[in-house]
């Protein structure tokens, strides 16, 4: 069969009743190719009034990638950036030696009701550029390549598969899909990578016939292809690329592959040494326990 390993995930409230559905990492699966961190928030209602904004907060040694299918969030960033994330961009925001980010409802919708979907998505940077200048890389959804496969729409959001290829700057082999398929579709999804996982986003797959419940993650086989067949559709994205390079270090919102270096950027974040986000002065201090960044595994 295709799948190594399914993993369900957990719930996780980012606060203020924000829950998120985290599925990497996890004790028995820490990354994908270089995907460290899996979170799919929503589909949820964002009401005038109540606050589920993401005050500035820092990061390092890692690579978000931000993408909606619904709604909209503001980005800012301490290099100066702001941008409004829309559904169907990849955000992608490079933290190398050190970034500090907030993303907030925005201005023109703080008093309108309307619906916050999608993933948020970290990659370890190679160790070649753990420590390089951040930046920040809007790609808006107009310039993300789609090809059909099977009766798939597949949009490459990062990386490149069946001919296509994204324009996201991404720094070491990183594939990131979103395919929808309609109620009886199938799809050939070859080993495009050396690591792959797959995520059913909305409605269950099948995964050479083995069934994956909507929300789930499936870990492939390394090096094999699998058939992926939508009974009543589906709508799935697809993570993966090379295995890390080395073992990374996570606490908080530090990953490294020194433990050291993420002890000196909670240091750093304590006594406010990073540089801020313009026009936004509020922050998330650092949590009240010491750094003990874990054990690293591949």
């Amino acid at each position: 069969m295709g799948i190594a390993l399914q993993l369900s995930g957990h719930e996780k409230d980012l606060g203020g009743g924000f829950l998120v559905r985290r599925l990497l990492p996890d004790a028995r699966q820490r990354s994908v190719g270089p995907f460290i961190f899996f979170d799919h928030f929503g589909p949820a209602q964002e009401l005038p009034g109540v606050n589920h904004d993401v005050r500035p907060h820092p990061h390092i040694g890692l690579a978000t990638v931000t993408y909606l299918f619904e709604g909209a969030m503001t980005h800012r960033d301490s290099l100066g950036s702001t941008q409004l994330i829309a559904p169907g961009a990849i955000n992608w925001m490079t933290a190398g030696r050190g970034i500090v980010h907030s993303e907030r409802r925005p201005e023109h919708l703080r008093e309108v009701a309307y619906v916050n979907h999608g993933l948020q998505l970290w990659t370890a940077l190679p160790l070649a550029h753990e420590e390089t200048e951040p930046a920040f890389s809007h790609t808006p959804a107009d310039a993300i390549p789609e090809v059909a496969v099977g009766d798939a729409g597949v949009r490459v959001l990062v990386g490149e598969a069946f001919g296509a290829r994204s324009p996201v700057p991404a720094l070491s082999r990183t594939l990131y899909l979103d395919i929808r398929l309609p109620a009886g579709g199938r799809m050939e999804l070859p080993a495009l990578e050396q690591q792959q996982a797959v995520y059913a986003v909305e409605g269950a797959l099948e995964v050479d016939g083995e069934p994956l419940a909507t929300r789930r993650m499936a870990v492939l086989e390394p090096g094999t292809a699998v058939a992926l067949a939508a009974p009543a559709g589906a709508r799935l994205v697809l993570v993966g690329g090379d295995a890390l390079d080395a073992p990374r270090h996570m606490w908080w919102n530090f990953v490294s592959s020194r433990r050291e270096r993420i002890l000196e950027a909670s240091a750093d974040w304590q006594a406010m040494r990073m540089a801020g986000v313009p026009g936004d002065p509020e922050f998330i201090p650092l949590p009240p326990t010491p750094p003990t960044p874990a054990e690293p595994r591949s």
